[in-house]
């Protein structure tokens, strides 16, 4: 899977995160494993 422009990605071992800047083939890791891409966080509401 390619790494996707504009999109966190987190380490499961060290909670490293990291904005994909750049769209390109490959994968993203950290500390010898493949890393997590993070869901959307949901935008607080405006009541």
């Amino acid at each position: 899977m390619a790494n996707q422009l504009g999109k966190r990605y987190q380490c499961e071992v060290c909670n490293t995160e990291v904005l994909c800047t750049k769209q390109g083939d490959g994968t993203v890791s950290c500390c010898g494993k493949e890393m997590v891409e993070q869901q959307p966080r949901p935008l607080p509401s405006s009541d």
